[in-house]
C-alpha cells in the first residue's frame, strides 16, 4: 500500500497573519517561516493541504474569486521559499450569518471534517500518518475527529486557544509550536 502522509493546515494565523476577515490583498503577509516550513514539508514527503473557513464569503465580505486569488497570491510568495501546496480547500459557508446559498449548515466548515475527508479521498491520504496544524480548537477537534496528530501553533488565536483548552485536551496534543516554522520542523525530525 502506497501511504500518503499530509499536514493539514489551517491558513489565517497560521500561515498569514491573523487580520480578522482578510478582505483586502495588501493585508495579506505571511507569517515569517511559513514558506520554510511548508518547503521543509515538501522535502520530507508530506503532502501539505490547506484546509480554511472562509465564512466571509457568506457574510458578504469578499466572495470566492477573491478566496481564489489570495491563494494564488500565497502559492506565489510560498514558491519564493521552493514551497508549495498540494491542494487549497475551503468553506464559504456559515450556519447562521449571511444569507443566500451560503447560509447553510454544512459538513465542510471545521470542525467537521469535510474538507479533510475530500482531500483523503483525492489525494489518498491516510489520516493516521498525518498531522493538523493549525491556532485553533477547530483545528485540533478536526485531527482529533479524523485520527491525524494534532499540532497547536502559538501565532494567530493560539495563545488564546491553549489558554481555553483543558488539561486533557493538552495532553492529547504531542506538540506546542511557537510557529508553523517550529511545528514543520517538529513533524519532520518526528517522523524520522
Amino acid at each position: 500500500m502506497n501511504i500518503r502522509r499530509a499536514v493539514f493546515l489551517d491558513r489565517d494565523g497560521t500561515i498569514n497573519e491573523e487580520v480578522g476577515y482578510l478582505r483586502r490583498m495588501e493585508d495579506l503577509v505571511l507569517i515569517e517561516g511559513a514558506g520554510s516550513g511548508i518547503r521543509l514539508l515538501n522535502e520530507c514527503g508530506y503532502k501539505v493541504v490547506v484546509i480554511t473557513n472562509q465564512s466571509g464569503v457568506a457574510r458578504g465580505f469578499f466572495d470566492e474569486i477573491f478566496i481564489k486569488k489570495v491563494h494564488e497570491e500565497m502559492a506565489r510568495r510560498l514558491s519564493k521559499s521552493g514551497a508549495y501546496v498540494d491542494r487549497w480547500y475551503y468553506c464559504p459557508h456559515h450556519p447562521t450569518e449571511g444569507k443566500g446559498e451560503y447560509r447553510i449548515e454544512c459538513g465542510c466548515r471545521k470542525p467537521f471534517p469535510g474538507m479533510v475527508d475530500l482531500a483523503i479521498k483525492e489525494l489518498g491520504i491516510v489520516p493516521e500518518e498525518s498531522f493538523v496544524v493549525g491556532d485553533s480548537i477547530r483545528d485540533l477537534e478536526i485531527a482529533w475527529r479524523v485520527g491525524a496528530k494534532p499540532v497547536l501553533v502559538l501565532t494567530g488565536y493560539g495563545k488564546e486557544t491553549l489558554s481555553r483548552l483543558l488539561p486533557d485536551q493538552k495532553e492529547r496534543l504531542p506538540h506546542i509550536a511557537s510557529d508553523l516554522f517550529d511545528a514543520c520542523t517538529w513533524i519532520c525530525e518526528y517522523c524520522w
